[in-house]
């Protein structure tokens, strides 16, 4: 009996835990039932995947570093993985900027219904906008500083530090690189050992898949606010979803095809299972290890370049993010009638270019840099509070971009390299 694909299974258990959740909500205490017997499965499946993102990193650079051999091959990966990361970012906010200023979603938003939205959403945009006071208030080098991190130890045990501790493993594989082999080859064996056991933990907790996405989108229906509050962003949510699907549809299979000659239905089947992890977890941190392993076993990308190109791009590269806060910070202007200058726009895709790399790969993180972005245009920061009813569902989306993103710029620079297998 031929087996069922793991894309297949995850697929089925999103459509089955949104039914479930739906019927179950017919009923007096179906919610909570949901919320107290379901959801922490869900919760349970993300804290698995994140339980190894730092392992995973910390072996897989390591490795991937130490295995070139060659520091010049370092260089040259290197910066071509920062360009086109750049690259991919910038297209996307102007995108966003572009997508909103033609439809002008905060044009719909009634004077009644902004009131609804900040009363019954101003605590839970309050926090959020506590928690970006620090950001704001340190200088604009801040995200560089932020790097290098004073105790590895402690930056490993905080998954949001995903980048100080690939900084550590790029140090670490260096000097590896730089040392005879006589002397790195113990330690070096030791990583090599320890990613195939990573690897192999992640086939075991990507057995529990389907479950974990059943129950994470039962509590995500049984959690969401009222129908009303959706309807009244259903265009900002569409001017949203129009960017995002104009870079996986459009600009990425461009990109691909321009550089790789490689068809783009074909590769956006290949790298499906990942997709669709991403949009059910919100965190390109978690997908990370399901990415790496479609992008090496379906694409045919090489490990040396997966285990560099992909972690980095899980920290740092955001399209899906930059995207939705040029969106999101115009929408709340034109809600509150403010006009943008043009300047003050620029200013939007500098600022949410910078803003993306400093976001963590985690649900919601976009949402606390949005808030930097926001006082940058001078747009209020109460008007945060619009958008959150619809913040998670759009997470989801933004998410699955961010991981197509790494995943098309990593193909590319494995044909760049000659590391790219025939598929």
């Amino acid at each position: 009996m031929k087996r069922i694909p793991l894309f297949v299974k995850i697929f089925i258990g999103i459509i089955g835990g949104v039914l479930f959740a739906l019927l179950l909500l017919q009923f007096e205490g179906g919610k909570q039932l949901i919320q107290d017997w379901i959801k922490p499965f869900g919760t349970i499946f993300i804290n698995l995947l994140k339980l190894i993102a730092v392992p995973l990193i910390l072996a897989s650079l390591i490795k991937g570093i130490s295995d070139l051999k060659d520091i010049s091959k370092l260089s040259t990966m290197g910066f071509r993985t920062i360009g086109f990361y750049l690259f991919t970012t910038l297209i996307s906010v102007s995108l966003g900027l572009l997508v909103v200023n033609i439809i002008q979603p905060g044009e719909s938003i009634s004077e009644e219904t902004r009131t609804e939205l900040l009363s019954d959403y101003s605590q839970n945009a309050s926090q959020t906008q506590a928690q970006a006071v620090t950001q704001k208030s340190r200088g604009p080098l801040s995200f560089i500083e932020d790097i290098v991190p004073e105790n590895i130890v402690s930056a490993a045990s905080i998954n949001s530090n995903m980048l100080q501790v690939i900084f550590f493993a790029l140090f670490l594989g260096i000097a590896i690189i730089m040392l005879p082999e006589t002397t790195t080859k113990p330690f070096k064996d030791f990583f090599d050992s320890f990613n195939e056991i990573i690897l192999k933990i992640i086939d075991i907790i990507m057995l529990a898949a389907p479950y974990g996405v059943f129950a994470l989108m039962a509590s995500l229906v049984a959690d969401s606010p009222s129908l009303e509050l959706f309807q009244a962003l259903l265009w900002y949510g569409l001017s949203v979803l129009l960017g995002l699907a104009t870079l996986i549809f459009i600009f990425y299979p461009t990109m691909l095809y321009l550089f790789t000659g490689r068809n783009p239905a074909k590769f956006l089947k290949q790298i499906l299972p990942a997709q669709l992890l991403a949009f059910s977890t919100s965190s390109s941190a978690a997908t990370l290890p399901v990415t790496m392993e479609v992008v090496e076993n379906n694409v045919g990308v090489d490990n040396e370049v997966t285990s560099f190109v992909l972690p980095i791009g899980a920290t740092i590269n955001m399209d899906g993010t930059a995207l939705y806060q040029s969106v999101a910070a115009v929408f709340i202007a034109q809600a509150f009638g403010m006009e943008l200058s043009l300047g003050a726009q620029l200013g939007i895709i500098l600022t949410a270019t910078l803003a993306s790399i400093g976001s963590a790969a985690v649900p919601g993180a976009g949402m606390v840099m949005l808030v930097i972005v926001m006082a940058q245009a001078g747009i209020p920061e109460a008007g945060l509070a619009l958008i959150f009813a619809v913040d998670r569902p759009l997470d989801m989306f933004r998410t699955m971009v961010n991981v197509t993103s790494d995943s098309t710029v990593a193909t590319i620079i494995a044909k760049g390299l000659g590391k790219l297998e025939p598929r």
